[in-house]
């Protein structure tokens, strides 16, 4: 049987039709985030990708500047033109960003409260925190403190000079994280009990003194360059779920 020739404006129509389809790829969404936040964002992560199908990259970034060689700024990362579609850091570093013009507004949503404590090598000797006093002898009896990002900054310019310790202090401060602590890379670190907790060889001691007490509020955001502006809301609705 003779079969009829194909036609070529069916072949024509076929592949413009192909052209014209949406892609069915799953969303891909960018996040750079900061530490206070992060251990409980990658325990959350994975049911949000098994929920929705969506991929989600993550970089690390400081909120804000910190201590003396630590992690490069989520605003830096994003200044060299870091791929990101959405944010989380601390209220602080947010407002630069958004003075920056690098976030959309309005769409930002507070994620979580963390006040500030006392990280220390597991099996060490624990020391007193219980009074603004008693922090003070600790942070001058400690051979090396780590601090970062935005609590860096508000230890820096608010704690230590109130304490008239600043000068005693400089040269002890560097940028080092719970892990440093964990590793003896640094004797002590005064971070968010966020970044505290998850650590493996670093134990809470305590938080720092009421009176001396910064609460740090994580928020996330999206980023005004995102070419996926809606799964990156879903990702924000759900962190900020009462699911989550």
């Amino acid at each position: 049987m003779n079969k009829s020739p194909r036609s070529p404006h069916m072949s024509i129509f076929a592949i413009t039709m192909l052209v014209a389809l949406p892609s069915l790829s799953p969303a891909q969404i960018a996040v750079l985030i900061s530490g206070g936040f992060s251990a409980i964002y990658q325990e959350l992560l994975p049911q949000f990708e098994k929920s929705t199908g969506f991929t989600v990259t993550t970089a690390r970034g400081a909120s804000q500047g910190g201590g003396p060689g630590g992690p490069t700024t989520i605003g830096a990362e994003l200044r060299q033109g870091q791929p990101a579609d959405v944010v989380i850091l601390s209220r602080e570093g947010l407002a630069e960003l958004l003075t920056e013009g690098r976030i959309v507004t309005g769409l930002d949503v507070d994620l979580a409260s963390v006040p500030l404590g006392v990280g220390v090598r597991s099996g060490t000797p624990r020391p007193d925190n219980s009074t603004v006093n008693a922090f003070k002898q600790t942070l001058l009896r400690a051979k090396s403190i780590g601090i970062q990002s935005t609590s860096a900054t508000y230890l820096k310019t608010k704690v230590f000079p109130q304490l008239g310790i600043a000068d005693a202090l400089a040269a002890k401060l560097s940028g080092a994280g719970a892990a440093e602590v964990a590793s003896g890379g640094v004797e002590m670190a005064v971070l968010p009990v966020s970044e505290i907790l998850p650590v493996q060889g670093v134990d809470l001691v305590a938080t720092i003194p009421a009176d001396l007490q910064f609460v740090q509020v994580f928020a996330a955001a999206v980023v005004k360059s995102t070419k996926n502006p809606e799964a990156s809301k879903r990702l924000i609705e759900f962190l900020a779920s009462e699911k989550a």
